[in-house]
């Protein structure tokens, strides 16, 4: 295999990258909050969402990620504390204010040689909801 990039999925890519808010929030509910913590500590090892191929653009991103912000939201929460800790209400604003969407249409596949595996990390009896996004209900 070369290294040159040569093979793309069918997917484009999301980030959500945290924002300043989101990493106050983190140190105002952590009971033992460590100090050394920073927002690129926070930013550094983001979670990534590959989308359908058909979020071409930049703003089709920001929509597909608008139209799913509370599973999204309430997956970037539950990263770093469970549920008792989140903020006792969510808005898509707030949502909005904590996060920037970064899109990526081109996803390159280095290792087309290795499939490409699906781990579902949900239990077995919980079903999709109207964003599409798994949760437990």
């Amino acid at each position: 295999m070369t290294d040159h990039p040569r093979f793309t999925l069918n997917r484009s890519l999301v980030v959500l990258v945290p924002q300043q808010p989101f990493f106050e929030w983190i140190m105002a509910v952590d009971i033992d909050p460590v100090a050394t913590l920073t927002l690129e500590h926070v930013r550094e090892d983001q979670s990534v969402f590959l989308v359908p191929d058909d979020v071409s653009t930049t703003s089709e991103a920001l929509q597909w990620v608008e139209q799913r912000w509370r599973g999204l939201f309430e997956f970037m929460l539950g990263e770093w504390f469970d549920e008792s800790l989140w903020p006792q209400t969510l808005t898509l604003q707030q949502f909005r204010d904590w996060f920037t969407v970064q899109h990526h249409s081109m996803v390159f596949d280095m290792a087309p040689d290795t499939p490409i595996e699906h781990e579902d990390w949900e239990d077995e009896d919980e079903d999709d909801d109207e964003t599409g996004l798994r949760h437990l209900h």
